[in-house]
């Protein structure tokens, strides 16, 4: 789960950005809190990174806001999200894999 807040912002632009990133592979699901101004994205990772989801509100002039708090946890989303894809593609190690030789099977 991410939680993001935005801008003020026309909510028509809102609403195309978010239903643009509704269509996106590997987003689960995705909310926007008219009150608190904060979007809410459960995603997966290994096919979705936050920066895909700030290039299309870039594209529909939404801006995610620049508060500290939010820039912290935007930085925070990017490492795991980086963490995650990086994860996907490497080979287990240690006590993950059967020793060679062992000629056991995980």
């Amino acid at each position: 789960m991410r939680h993001l807040q935005l801008e003020p912002v026309d909510e028509n632009k809102r609403q195309a950005a978010i239903a643009e990133i509704d269509q996106l592979y590997g987003l689960d699901c995705i909310s926007f809190d008219e009150k608190s101004r904060v979007l809410n994205l459960a995603y997966d990772a290994s096919r979705v990174n936050l920066d895909n989801i700030e290039d299309i509100l870039s594209a529909h002039d939404v801006a995610v806001s620049h508060d500290w708090w939010t820039h912290f946890k935007e930085g925070y989303y990017k490492f795991v999200d980086d963490n995650v894809k990086e994860n996907v593609i490497r080979e287990p190690w240690s006590c993950h894999k059967s020793p060679p030789g062992s000629g056991r099977k995980r």
